[in-house]
Parts: structure tokens; C-alpha cells; sequence
């Protein structure tokens, strides 16, 4: 596998921070895109150099959610088998269920650990499901 490509959406600057350090210098993969809200966000894919291989979404986030985006890139046959993870605080047993019957392709809680992180990215990559709850 050529080196993986990663887009992660998430409002939270210090969140971004630490997502970027971890991709690009923990895992040494330099194929990363951020965006920092969901605003025009499948113009902005589509725009994208290439389809990324994982996408890292945050739940909650503005204009759309990580739902309404995740269902975005679900109807598109292009992202149809594309790996989508959803990246939240919120963790109870039922909010697990729901991302699960939503499609998406695993969790990953915040705040995210990053004793256990690259970890999971090598599993998500090797295409294992990962529901982590920290």
C-alpha cells in the first residue's frame, strides 16, 4: 500500500493540533488535509488531490455534523467503502450504537490518547473496525 492519505474535520483548534502532530510526526504519514469546519464540504472533497483512504470526522461540528457528513460521503459511490471515523467526546453505550447504525466505520473517543492512537491508525489500516472508548 502506497502511503495512506488522511482528512480530518474538526473545529477545535488544540484537537487539530494534536491529530496533526500524531499523523505527521508519531506516524510519519505527511499525507494529511484538515478542515477546520464542514462548511462547502463536499465541494472541498471533491477538490481534494485524491480520495483520502481514512477520513476522520468530528460528530460535533458545524454547518453539518459528522452525521450529515458522513451520509454525504455515503451516497456518493466514490466514498461508498471509504474508511470514516467518527471522532467524539460523547461516549455512552447507546451514542456507540448510533454511530454504528449511522455507517460509520469506527470511533475513536476524545480527548484522543495518544499513547494508544497509533495503535488504532495501524489497525484502521490494516482493516480492523475500531470502537475505542477512552
Amino acid at each position: 500500500m502506497n502511503e495512506p492519505t488522511f482528512l480530518y474535520v474538526e473545529d477545535d483548534v488544540m484537537s487539530r493540533k494534536v491529530m496533526q502532530t500524531l499523523i505527521t510526526r508519531v506516524l510519519n504519514y505527511q499525507n494529511m488535509v484538515i478542515f477546520e469546519d464542514s462548511s462547502n464540504f463536499m465541494e472541498r472533497v471533491y477538490a481534494l488531490e485524491c480520495v483520502p483512504d481514512v477520513i476522520f470526522l468530528d460528530v460535533q461540528i458545524h454547518p453539518y455534523n459528522g452525521y450529515e457528513m458522513l451520509q454525504m460521503l455515503r451516497d456518493d459511490p466514490e466514498f461508498y467503502d471509504t474508511i470514516i471515523i467518527a471522532m467524539t467526546a460523547n461516549v455512552m453505550s447507546n451514542d456507540v450504537e448510533k454511530l454504528q447504525q449511522a455507517g460509520f466505520s469506527g470511533l475513536i473517543g476524545k480527548p484522543v490518547m495518544k499513547d494508544i492512537f497509533p495503535e488504532l491508525v495501524e489497525k484502521i489500516l490494516q482493516g480492523q473496525s475500531i470502537w475505542y472508548v477512552p
